[in-house]
């Protein structure tokens, strides 16, 4: 048995269309792994005993729109456990309108189930016809890099668990896998969530099925993100904290997070974007003082001779690759109402810094329907993804996506409405999108 304090936590979404059944997939799994309240399995044992089909999807819909309107709006936080592994489950909306909370969930998920309701797909012309936003959510997963997708066909029980339609489902995924240029590994599984088919236990109605059920499968996941500990050390500074301000001996303590790498009393650091160089004279966590540090801490940290750093600056590693720059090329999904326009004024948020940026350039958006590249598109509209060019007021202390999304995402906030307009990921110049229709 494996160690629950030692086995990584595994973050993990539901992704999909609507209706595809991605909340009664986490109220059933939480209720087969008997890690529900009393209370809960209560209400669900009672609803059964009275011959009504239980509402395991109300366990993760918080909202009230959510309980009256029968569907997701935002993203459901869970935590659970099993003798093997410890589990966060995002459980984010299906319907096209709540994109930008799907984003949201996926941002920091190691892995992600994308259900595909096998009743909705469309086989009048062969190759089964996935729904867009099976496409979509997929793209998505691909520009922010999840390593790892369940494709979960589901269900099954109405079509009598036919495992020719169940193939041709998984054949069609693994042709859009190959046209978005899809890197995560994914495994293909046959469910029934409502009725708790291969999710805890293998089910006797998929004898042609040999792999793992739903929750054997997740505790054998890697959590392969890439490895921050292991970069150059890039700390960015949200606060400078300043007691006695008056006095010779006051103090000046840089606090943020540390996005990647180890610091460790000693160390070699400069100061993004101006180069200055000096010396980590302490670092303090919440716990108190400690001589080294790694990549997820927040602290405290004072240097040994005073520089100018405020918010927005990053200490970084002597010997740091990262190089302050202006334009960038990025992946962007648009979340606003109100299209993109490059004769618009936003800002961009990176990290603890905030500047003005100009969209130069729409090279294409992605149609989702068609998996063609729009080139030379006007503007992005809501729910859109495409790949721009943009120019930063001031320079960037960024890396690309791929490298560490800590240090590679950022979002778009319109000037004039203050609203959240896009999330981006910096991508390299030779990241292009080659999409094989």
């Amino acid at each position: 048995m494996t160690d629950t304090a030692t086995a990584p936590l595994l973050r993990f979404i539901t992704a999909g269309s609507v209706d595809d059944g991605k909340s009664t997939l986490i109220g059933r799994l939480l209720y087969d792994s008997k890690t529900l309240l009393t209370d809960q399995i209560a209400k669900l044992e009672a609803s059964a005993a009275n011959g009504d089909t239980p509402d395991f999807a109300g366990l993760t819909d918080g909202l009230a729109a959510e309980r009256e309107q029968g569907i997701t709006i935002d993203v459901a936080y869970r935590y659970f456990a099993t003798p093997k592994r410890k589990f966060i489950i995002a459980d984010t909306p299906g319907h096209e309108q709540y994109t930008r909370n799907m984003v949201t969930g996926a941002s920091t998920a190691d892995a992600a189930i994308v259900l595909i309701d096998a009743t909705r797909v469309d086989f009048s012309d062969g190759l089964p016809k996935l729904l867009p936003q099976t496409k979509r959510h997929s793209a998505i997963l691909k520009l922010l890099g999840c390593p790892t997708i369940i494709v979960a066909v589901n269900k099954l029980d109405l079509l009598g668990f036919d495992q020719e339609k169940y193939q041709a489902i998984t054949e069609a995924y693994q042709k859009l896998a190959q046209q978005i240029g899809l890197t995560a590994q994914v495994h293909f599984l046959p469910i029934s969530a409502l009725n708790g088919d291969n999710i805890v236990n293998a089910s006797d109605k998929t004898p042609w099925y040999q792999g793992l059920p739903l929750l054997p499968l997740l505790e054998s996941l890697p959590v392969s993100r890439s490895d921050a500990a292991a970069q150059a050390a890039y700390f960015a500074v949200q606060r400078v904290a300043r007691q006695d301000g008056s006095s010779s001996d006051d103090f000046r303590g840089y606090q943020g997070r540390l996005e990647a790498g180890r610091l460790k009393t000693g160390d070699s650091i400069k100061v993004l974007p101006n180069g200055q160089t000096a010396k980590i004279a302490e670092i303090y966590t919440p716990h108190g003082k400690a001589e080294s540090a790694q990549a997820g801490e927040v602290l405290t940290v004072t240097l040994d001779t005073d520089l100018d750093i405020s918010r927005g600056n990053a200490i970084a590693a002597a010997d740091s690759a990262i190089v302050p720059n202006q334009q960038f090329q990025a992946a962007l999904c648009w979340f606003d109402d109100i299209p993109l326009n490059t004769r618009r004024k936003y800002l961009l948020k990176h990290t603890t810094q905030t500047t003005a940026v100009k969209i130069s350039e729409i090279a294409y958006v992605w149609d989702v329907n068609t998996l063609s590249q729009v080139q030379s598109a006007a503007e992005l509209k809501l729910n859109d993804i495409g790949h721009v060019s943009l120019k930063t007021q001031q320079p960037l202390n960024a890396t690309t996506y791929a490298d560490n999304p800590a240090t590679g995402a950022f979002i778009l906030i319109d000037e004039a409405t203050n609203h959240t307009v896009a999330a981006g990921m910096i991508r390299g110049n030779d990241e292009a999108d080659t999409f094989e229709i």
